[in-house]
């Protein structure tokens, strides 16, 4: 078993390294404010790269959900979906464009229900990928509110 999979079966010590995480990192927007958030995310960022590439496979779009999909990062299906699987998903749980990979929605669903914490989140219904953050850093998004901006020509009454 690789670390990968190791760390990613075990969602409650990332969760609650997460909570913990982002306590530290809205306290210290104050302090990232005056040093500007650009400068901050160039601090940031690569630390923040290697670690979520090493433990999730990371594909960096910038707004970040791990949390809420069991830990384990939506984007690295094929589709790219965001809320739930596919309607090819396979009988055994695997993959309707890549028949040798356990769909990543059924690996979501199985780590969310060791979250407690975090879990429930698995049922609501994620935004649009908003790609203009693609290769930014999810953290200074959440922190700055970007994360939850809809993409341009989006509405959310559509």
């Amino acid at each position: 078993m690789s670390f990968r999979s190791w760390i990613q079966d075990h969602p409650h010590l990332l969760e609650r390294l997460y909570q913990f995480t982002e306590r530290v990192f809205l306290g210290l927007d104050p302090l990232w404010s005056r040093l500007g958030y650009q400068r901050t995310e160039q601090l940031i960022q690569p630390i923040e790269d290697l670690a979520k590439k090493l433990m999730f496979d990371c594909q960096i779009c910038g707004q970040c959900i791990l949390h809420s999909t069991g830990m384990t990062c939506s984007m690295t299906c094929p589709k790219n979906l965001r809320n739930g699987p596919c309607g090819g998903v396979r009988a055994n749980g695997h993959c309707e464009v890549k028949p040798e990979m356990k769909c990543v929605w059924v690996e979501a669903y199985e780590r969310s229900l060791d979250m407690p914490i975090y879990g429930q989140e698995m049922m609501v219904i994620q935004p649009p990928l908003n790609w203009e953050l693609q290769g930014t850093s999810a953290w200074v998004n959440m922190v700055t509110g970007e994360d939850i901006k809809l993409p341009a020509g989006w509405r959310d009454d559509e």
